[in-house]
């Protein structure tokens, strides 16, 4: 190529995205001298969702910048937490993140999930007509021109995943308040309002309830209530030591029929 010659220093995170050869250093890269500084970044393997602040020379610019011959470019991750304008903040999470999706409903977070493979246009044009960020591991849905906000899952770990989402996002928590199902609200319910959706073993052990607004499902403090309510007290530790802001817990439940 005889355009211009950069020489483009990657941030350590984001060294994943890109060839062996720009991970030690600033590296000389040829460009053809139209493409924006965006589309350099993109042709490297980084996703946009994943570029933080990019400067040329020392000064921040612009993604529509258009690299000149030996400029020195610095290509940042995003800053951390990432404040997501206009909507309020909600998710789509692709077939892939079913368990992670499951997790941020249980602590209240608004978290739309397909559960079957839609195909790349159709969630990249969900997250637009909802206003969703999506949450995804595959770098080349979050190129989609339609995409309304985007991220990457970096860890294939639910553990981790959550705590990615809750360091980038520091979403505002309310545990026990959504289906872990379908997302919809829980509310408070009586034993005689759900008795048809019970069997008779938790019908006689149990008296507290909750129900989904939207799919119906009952909800009870059963077996794996220790469990889930160990996710959510880490959770909200973590959160707590991020911001300020955490909504308080209602009543938990547990198990759903």
């Amino acid at each position: 190529m005889n355009g211009p010659v950069i020489h483009l220093e990657v941030a350590p995170d984001l060294h994943l995205f890109v060839p062996h050869a720009h991970r030690a250093g600033p590296a000389e890269l040829g460009t053809d001298g139209v493409s924006s500084l965006g589309h350099v970044v993109e042709s490297l393997g980084i996703p946009l969702t994943e570029a933080g602040t990019l400067t040329v020379d020392g000064r921040e610019v612009p993604r529509s910048h258009v690299p000149a011959d030996g400029e020195s470019v610095r290509v940042g991750p995003v800053a951390r937490p990432q404040r997501v304008p206009g909507a309020p903040l909600r998710f789509l999470l692709d077939v892939h993140l079913g368990t992670l999706a499951r997790r941020m409903r249980l602590l209240g977070v608004d978290t739309a999930y397909e559960s079957t493979d839609i195909g790349d246009p159709a969630l990249a044009a969900r997250s637009a007509a909802e206003r969703r960020v999506l949450l995804s591991r595959d770098r080349g849905l979050l190129r989609r021109r339609e995409l309304w906000a985007g991220a990457y899952v970096y860890s294939t770990r639910p553990e981790q995943q959550l705590r990615d989402v809750l360091e980038r996002f520091a979403p505002e928590l309310a545990p026990w308040s959504r289906c872990t199902a379908c997302n919809g609200p829980l509310r408070p319910a009586t034993k005689s309002q759900v008795a048809d959706r019970l069997q008779a073993g938790t019908r006689d052990t149990y008296d507290v309830f909750a129900a989904c607004g939207e799919c119906g499902r009952a909800y009870w403090k059963g077996a794996h209530h220790e469990q889930l309510e160990a996710i959510v007290a880490e959770a909200v530790r973590f959160r707590a030591g991020l911001a300020p802001t955490v909504a308080g817990a209602v009543s938990s439940w547990c198990r759903p029929r």
